[in-house]
């Protein structure tokens, strides 16, 4: 019999929504996944658009009071459980960032609350360790770091993909250096890449997703499988958030699919680029810095290639299936 889960419902194409989603992927032959819809994302209007989450979302908590299994929670709803809730929770954190709140000043009181709950749960889970050792000077003890998982099968078929063919496909003749920088969204750093960049022979900017910045620059705003043919076609990856991130899956995806990365190490990128061995950039230098990643031996490319690929979803499902069970 499978045990019952409860979750928000994964929908969208952040990373913590890929994240949930492929939780319930990898565990769908022993878990019985029960969703709550997340309004978060409906609000064109971004102001105060966390409170009216809680409140849109405050009588489906209501309805769960009552019903048993485990709960695997990663919004501020959290605070809407009782204790008895919280104790079968496993709460998952990808990073807190004042930047993103969009219902100051209350959104800080209200995350300053869940800190203060979060020890009542059963295990809080991070996508980094800089994120748990956060938690932990918190008083946060029952921690543990599963990191971003991938599909090595898809990676591997991507990592295929005809080069020549994937550049025609987003127009980047053989002498231009293709320099992907990301998703062109707030806090992301894709402006201050594209600003240093500018008008810099042979080099072209790409970044990826909503473009809610409104950036000019060889945007694409595409499905998955184009996604990744996009960076089979570039040469560098170089990622500067400002933002406090767990792991960025587009600086992990740049770099499984083989090319050189520039990381600022900010947060979980930190770990990221460590563990992948890879140099930080520096705007002052930054053409120059992206013309020696392009030329970079192809040793180090397999070598970051071989530190994340052991995050498949063989260990993501392992990692998943023990906890949930000890939870329940």
């Amino acid at each position: 019999m499978k045990r019952v889960v409860y979750s928000m419902e994964p929908v969208g194409r952040t990373g913590g929504r890929v994240y949930l989603r492929m939780l319930h992927e990898v565990t769908a032959g022993d878990v019985e996944w029960r969703t709550v819809p997340d309004h978060k994302r409906t609000y064109r209007v971004r102001r105060w658009r966390k409170l009216r989450h809680l409140a849109r979302l405050a009588p489906s908590i209501q309805a769960l009071h009552g019903t048993t299994g485990t709960f695997v929670w990663d919004d501020l709803s959290l605070l809407l459980f009782t204790p008895e809730m919280r104790a079968r929770t496993v709460f998952l954190l990808h990073h807190y960032e004042p930047l993103q709140h969009d219902s100051a000043p209350i959104e800080a009181i209200l995350w300053e609350r869940l800190f203060r709950v979060l020890p009542q749960c059963a295990a809080v889970v991070c996508v980094a360790p800089y994120w748990a050792d956060q938690l932990r000077a918190r008083g946060v003890r029952n921690v543990r770091v599963i990191y971003n998982a991938f599909d090595m099968a898809e990676v591997e078929q991507a990592r295929g993909y005809d080069r020549a063919e994937c550049r025609t496909e987003f127009g980047l003749p053989p002498d231009v250096i293709g320099v992907y920088a990301g998703k062109a969204v707030h806090w992301k750093g894709t402006e201050e890449v594209s600003a240093a960049l500018a008008g810099v022979p042979g080099l072209r900017v790409i970044t990826s997703g909503s473009n809610t910045i409104g950036l000019d620059s060889a945007h694409y705003d595409v499905e998955r499988k184009r996604y990744l043919r996009l960076l089979r076609a570039c040469d560098v990856g170089v990622f500067l958030p400002r933002m406090r991130e767990g792991w960025s899956r587009c600086a992990a995806e740049a770099l499984l699919l083989g090319l050189p990365c520039l990381i600022r190490p900010v947060a979980g990128l930190g770990d990221l680029a460590a563990l992948a061995g890879q140099p930080v950039p520096d705007l002052h230098r930054l053409p120059a810095q992206v013309r020696q990643r392009a030329a970079t031996r192809h040793t180090e490319a397999k070598a970051a290639y071989e530190a994340l690929a052991r995050f498949d979803l063989n260990y993501f499902g392992d990692a998943w299936g023990n906890l949930l069970a000890q939870v329940a």
